[in-house]
């Protein structure tokens, strides 16, 4: 696409995952079977993004960052995302269970997304050259993925994102999240039951 190779402004959603406790679990490890275990993490996340209609865009340590609603907008992309995020967990559950007798406990994922403007584009250099967003909507959506640290819980999303993906987040807790460069605080839901959520966004029979 032309407009992604001059780069351009869009709303667009945005999705971080980060494996919780890898370096201790990587700590009794061979090298051979850590990179193993992490290939297998990456092709859990990196399909269930795909699937969902994203793209998956940089793949850092244990960390993934995704986009979404670039061709189908915003509304589409944040029921797309949180989708992504059920199938991560599901898929990270089965995962932990094929390798329950090597692993101490479950591999866990944080997740936070957010929706905004930002500028997309490809970026980088050679045949590092890739497509990617940068703005606030990046930061805050990394700032949530952190959060989930802080809060205990799987998932931080803003309200912003319930709101487009037409779900009713009123069953989610609630907080009001101070974020730097911004008058108004930012409403945010924090998210541990994932069959709830998927109960949210599955369509009515």
């Amino acid at each position: 696409d032309q407009d992604f190779l001059a780069g351009r402004e869009q709303d667009i959603v945005v999705l971080f995952a980060d494996l919780r406790g890898f370096t201790r679990i990587a700590e009794n490890k061979l090298p051979y079977d850590v990179v193993f275990l992490l290939n297998r993490y990456f092709d859990v996340v990196g399909d269930a993004i795909e699937l969902a209609g994203g793209t998956a865009n940089q793949f850092t340590g244990d960390g993934v960052m995704a986009l979404f609603g670039m061709e189908t907008g915003p509304e589409e992309g944040c029921r797309q995302a949180l989708a992504a995020a059920c199938e991560m967990v599901h898929g990270l559950e089965e995962l932990s269970s094929a390798f329950s007798g090597e692993l101490e406990e479950p591999l866990k994922v944080g997740i936070g997304i957010h929706t905004g403007q930002a500028v997309v584009g490809h970026m980088g250099h050679g045949i590092a050259l890739y497509l990617t967003a940068v703005g606030d909507t990046v930061h805050v959506a990394s700032r949530f993925q952190d959060l989930t640290k802080e809060y205990g819980c799987q998932m931080v999303i803003s309200d912003l994102v319930a709101q487009r993906a037409g779900i009713d987040a009123s069953e989610f807790a609630r907080h009001e999240l101070t974020v730097r460069n911004r008058e108004r605080p930012i409403t945010i839901r924090t998210i541990s039951d994932l069959d709830m959520l998927n109960r949210c966004l599955s369509p009515v029979s």
